[in-house]
């Protein structure tokens, strides 16, 4: 017996996209090659997915439900089996911040996943040195998060940045250049404000490394706080606490919003020349 064949629809929601995929599949006579050259894969990657060994594309659902006329049946069931990119300690995380209605980030070495461009995010991914069907499955799943922003109701964003965020260059620089220049647009967004602590400024409270708060209407509050291996996601009063602490002081020493654009439009330009 296959793997496809032992999988367990209702183990997850990969394992029920997977056997779901491959039934009607095989119940329309559609072959794996017809299907995987409509969805711009080989027939081995999809042989993967249909054993969930291997993630979906938003293109395969996409052609899934063309093919086999499901209305938007794969293409709705996709956000939900793309989080399976994300190691299991961040999910909880993810969750959350779809329900946030303001998130308040620091990041002392790279652009927030909610403000990545695809390629920045693809070299930032890239450095784990992970297989690059790993990274793809990654970069989907992070681009997969920014669709927050693009709600009707979307959360109030906060970010602080070190400047070293805007000199260390991810990728080559034409990459860079558009990841500063996707940073600009979206501070001019009304409801995204963006801070950058200048170098010299010196040390500050943020030192200790990146962290990320959640404001829930419908719950607690909670902070992850990134780690060498894992974040931790925090609820505590006084983790709460100490959180808005430590972010009071870094605006305390960021530049003003139309300050940091000039800074990160410099930042920018350094790289065209």
């Amino acid at each position: 017996m296959s793997a496809a064949e032992n999988l367990d629809p209702y183990s997850s929601v990969l394992g029920f996209f997977a056997t779901d995929l491959r039934r009607r599949r095989e119940r329309a006579h559609v072959s794996q090659r017809r299907l995987a050259q409509e969805a711009g894969m080989s027939a081995s990657y999809l042989n993967k997915i249909e054993s969930a060994q291997r993630l979906p594309t938003e293109r395969l659902a996409k052609v899934s439900d063309a093919i086999f006329r499901t209305e938007d049946h794969y293409e709705r069931l996709w956000p939900l089996v793309i989080k399976y990119a994300y190691p299991p300690w961040f999910r909880p995380f993810v969750e959350l911040e779809e329900q946030a209605t303001r998130i308040r980030s620091f990041q002392v070495q790279v652009v927030p996943g909610l403000l990545q461009t695809e390629a920045y995010a693809r070299s930032v991914l890239s450095t784990s040195r992970a297989d690059a069907e790993v990274v793809e499955e990654h970069v989907a799943a992070r681009l997969a998060r920014q669709r927050i922003l693009q709600r009707a109701e979307a959360p109030r964003l906060w970010v602080v940045l070190d400047e070293n965020v805007l000199r260390r260059r991810q990728g080559s620089r034409a990459v860079m250049r558009e990841q500063l220049d996707q940073l600009a647009a979206a501070a001019e967004n009304p409801r995204i404000v963006i801070q950058v602590i200048p170098y010299d400024e010196g040390g500050h409270a943020g030192m200790a490394g990146p962290f990320a708060m959640l404001h829930l209407d419908t719950g607690p509050d909670v902070v992850m706080a990134d780690g060498f291996r894992q974040g931790q996601i925090l609820g505590g009063a006084e983790d709460l606490a100490e959180a808005d602490h430590t972010y009071d002081l870094l605006l305390a020493v960021a530049a003003t919003p139309d300050r940091s654009l000039d800074m990160i439009a410099a930042a920018s330009k350094d790289l065209s020349q």
